[in-house]
């Protein structure tokens, strides 16, 4: 019985060392509304495209023109 007992120990001690580790999970409140930052961004004006889009897209071309046969290959992944 004595074994069991210091199990039991060991396992209460890490019960309280996860419950002082985690939050509870009622419900949180958020630090700040979030709903005027997102009427601020819907607002602002769209960002263009990042050069890296053009350059995927040219090098995209350019292996369908020196490589046909991934013509197939690159409609069955659309």
């Amino acid at each position: 019985m004595r074994g069991n007992q210091s199990n039991q120990d060991t396992f209460d001690d890490l019960r309280e060392e996860l419950r002082g580790a985690l939050s509870p999970l009622g419900r949180p409140e958020l630090r700040r509304d979030l709903w005027p930052l997102m009427l601020r961004r819907l607002e602002k004006p769209p960002v263009g495209v990042p050069w890296f889009d053009w350059t995927l897209l040219a090098l995209t071309g350019a292996a369908l023109v020196f490589f046909p046969v991934l013509i197939p290959a690159l409609l069955y992944h659309l």
